[in-house]
């Protein structure tokens, strides 16, 4: 060990020299307030980072449905699910989940992450070809890895290339993509993937995170904003933690899927259940998120704010059926002043460095909440009018 601290500092040393080295900020976000972050020290900022897209995670009422769960059935599930760790309110919210995604089933899970594992790894056997997209999730990545498949990629959001490579010999077992990135909060071209991997025979899978809750005509999800189904897609992944505001994820599909990945998916069947409290708020904000009229309300700002930066001519990417809204600065050097600037006049926006995101194409990744006022949004965008004009002015293009 001794032998390995003096790499480990000089790798801390070089992520420092090239700005990306990540840090991490104490917050305590005010339960009266979803839409501010509190850091330590006391100071408040408005919170433009988060992925609480339908501002439900402070909702009084799954903090309430979380209490009364806890205080009749603990606070955790003491197992794992194939043990004695599998609750009422698991059962529940995964029936809740299948009605919700319109599917025969649906698996909890402890994290996006290990979902993502989960799928890959079942589905894909040692020495078979899986194809992603190039900007997908890291969860992805690994899964196909765990599986021992060989990876394959094709360039962001390319269909035509995607088609290609699954018309290769050997072809494909499985294609994978977010359905929404969440770091450039762009689509992906589900309709088109879906035709080349029935042409091929190949499974389809969309981890739709950043989509369920926020799109769609009932928030479904990018899958119903396309008008497509389980035929189109047999596997979907959605977390609970990003537009539903609490922890977890899952897997929806036909029962014979789900069955198979309760016998075969390592990320299920050794961890500790969810704990059922956690569950049983999920309930309560799946009931919410289709009567409150937050979906709406979120449509409204992301127009409002795409609105407002078009006329400033701010650098945005991504798309406008999103709240995902990057800035882009190109360099670290550059992402940081401006995260620095924004914090100064009151925001809290975080920097996006490599590599999360591809080099030369450092950002602020801008997150906005059905919780967020109108107000709010105009005080964002003119901050972010000034704070890019400070940093080109003070910071030219950089190394990334």
């Amino acid at each position: 060990m001794k032998r390995a601290a003096p790499a480990l500092e000089a790798e801390l040393a070089r992520l420092a020299r090239l700005q990306l080295r990540r840090q991490r900020r104490t917050v305590a976000a005010r339960a009266a307030d979803s839409r501010l972050v509190v850091l330590a020290g006391g100071r408040e900022l408005i919170d433009f980072a988060s992925n609480d897209y339908l501002g439900l995670a402070r909702h009084p009422a799954l903090a309430a449905a979380m209490g009364a769960c806890a205080a009749r059935d603990g606070a955790g599930s003491g197992a794992a699910h194939l043990v004695s760790g599998h609750n009422a309110e698991h059962a529940r919210l995964e029936e809740e989940l299948a009605a919700f995604t319109r599917r025969e089933r649906a698996l909890l899970f402890s994290t996006g992450y290990m979902a993502n594992l989960a799928v890959l790894a079942a589905l894909a056997g040692r020495g078979e070809r899986v194809l992603l997209d190039k900007l997908c999730h890291a969860s992805l990545i690994d899964g196909a890895r765990l599986s021992g498949a060989r990876l394959l990629r094709y360039p962001h959001a390319d269909a035509a290339a995607a088609a290609r490579r699954l018309g290769e010999s050997p072809a494909p077992v499985l294609i994978a993509t977010d359905g929404v990135f969440s770091m450039d909060g762009d689509l992906a071209p589900l309709p088109e993937l879906a035709r080349a991997a029935a042409a091929q025979g190949a499974w389809l899978v969309v981890d739709d995170a950043h989509g369920l809750g926020v799109l769609g005509a009932s928030g479904r999800g990018t899958l119903e904003h396309f008008g497509m189904g389980p035929a189109e897609v047999p596997v979907l992944v959605g977390t609970i933690g990003k537009a539903f505001g609490t922890f977890g994820a899952f897997v929806a599909g036909r029962h014979d899927l789900i069955e198979f990945l309760i016998q075969k998916a390592r990320t299920y069947i050794y961890t500790t259940a969810l704990p059922p409290p956690v569950a049983a708020a999920t309930r309560r904000a799946l009931e919410l998120a289709q009567r409150d009229g937050r979906r709406e309300r979120l449509g409204s700002l992301i127009a409002r704010f795409r609105a407002h930066a078009a006329a400033l001519e701010l650098p945005l990417a991504g798309g406008e059926l999103t709240p995902i809204q990057p800035v882009l600065f190109g360099s670290a050097a550059a992402a940081l002043a401006a995260q620095q600037q924004l914090e100064e006049r009151g925001f809290w926006v975080v920097a996006i460095r490599p590599p999360t995101v591809p080099p030369g194409s450092a950002r602020l990744r801008v997150t906005l909440s059905a919780a967020h006022t109108e107000a709010q949004i105009d005080a964002l965008i003119e901050a972010l009018a000034r704070t890019c004009a400070t940093v080109r002015a003070t910071a030219p293009a950089a190394a990334p």
